[in-house]
């Protein structure tokens, strides 16, 4: 791929001068192909990944084998991954207190937990009400910190539920709220089914202003069902936003919402990103060529845009 092939970078104005990519392909890219990805695997897709230059990696979960089978092999690919896994910048997602515990027998530096603006989708996803999930989190967020860990809280469904369908913006920032005066760090607003829109961004984000969740504090993770991922972040970051999630090569889902589709391709990202004037440290280069390796792995093809473009896919 020779520079010609880059996006001409043209700055535009109202944006962050800097975007931290935080990268989810190795969890929540995997967490929903059906044939198992062997742990060897796994781990050189996380070393390729830092090596394009993204920083922050989330690398797995530790939740039970029964529910997500991808991932069963946590431990052993931390392991594997040794120093590289164990960092601030390498978070993984616990359910609950034993998925904590295991990460603090791997020496991990950042977690994440993982809640839900809906009542339907907390009871598919954690077996319980949101009143209850949010009790279950509380001694989670309290021992990581008492640990130094750094904690992230996702919050999924805050566009739109597959069940309850709209879910009203006042509603899903009470939902962030509450995860977020248990002391987290940072909070992820999902996209999980991929329906927002730009004026639903705008709207959810004065409605986590107003509860005194800053922009500073904020990452975004859309999925791109309807082609409304990258719209939807630049709608983000024109507000102040300057995380974003995304998966390398537009990989991922939702094991328990089957109308979720992949996620953000982090190289459609990285390219509006680019054209715009705004720094990633993400070398687009090395990263397409990582899409293209763990595409031939998986025995699929990359649905990103860009990763087709610029490899001839």
């Amino acid at each position: 791929m020779s520079s010609s092939a880059l996006p001409q970078s043209e700055p535009m104005t109202g944006l962050p001068s800097k975007v931290t990519v935080y990268e989810v392909g190795p969890r929540d890219g995997l967490q929903n192909e059906k044939e198992s990805v062997p742990t060897a695997v796994k781990a050189e897709f996380i070393r390729r990944l830092v090596d394009a230059g993204l920083e922050t990696v989330e690398t797995t979960s530790f939740v039970h084998p029964k529910w997500v089978p991808q991932l069963a092999d946590a431990s052993e690919l931390l392991a594997d991954l040794d120093d590289l896994g164990r960092s601030p910048l390498r978070p993984v997602l616990v359910p609950n207190e034993r998925g904590l515990d295991r990460a603090l027998e791997a020496e991990v530096e950042a977690v994440a937990i993982f809640g839900s603006a809906t009542e339907t989708f907390a009871q598919k996803n954690l077996g319980r009400s949101r009143e209850e999930s949010v009790a279950m989190f509380a001694p989670v967020v309290k021992r990581a910190q008492d640990a130094g860990m750094w904690v992230r809280a996702y919050v999924s469904m805050c566009f739109g539920d597959p069940w309850e369908g709209p879910v009203p913006v006042d509603q899903v920032a009470d939902a962030c709220a509450e995860l977020m005066d248990l002391g987290c760090d940072q909070l992820s607003v999902g996209d999980t089914i991929g329906t927002g829109t730009p004026g639903h961004v705008e709207a959810l984000l004065t409605a986590l202003e107003q509860r005194d969740i800053g922009v500073d504090r904020i990452g975004v993770h859309f999925h791109d069902t309807y082609g409304q991922a990258l719209s939807n972040t630049l709608t983000a970051l024109r507000a102040g936003v300057s995380v974003v999630d995304a998966s390398t090569g537009g990989l991922g889902g939702c094991p328990y919402a089957k109308s979720a589709t992949g996620n953000l391709a982090t190289e459609d990202l990285v390219w509006m990103l680019d054209g715009a004037g705004v720094e990633t440290g993400v070398d687009l280069d090395t990263l397409v060529t990582t899409s293209v390796w763990m595409a031939e792995q998986l025995g699929k093809p990359s649905p990103s845009r860009v990763v087709k473009a610029l490899s001839g896919a």
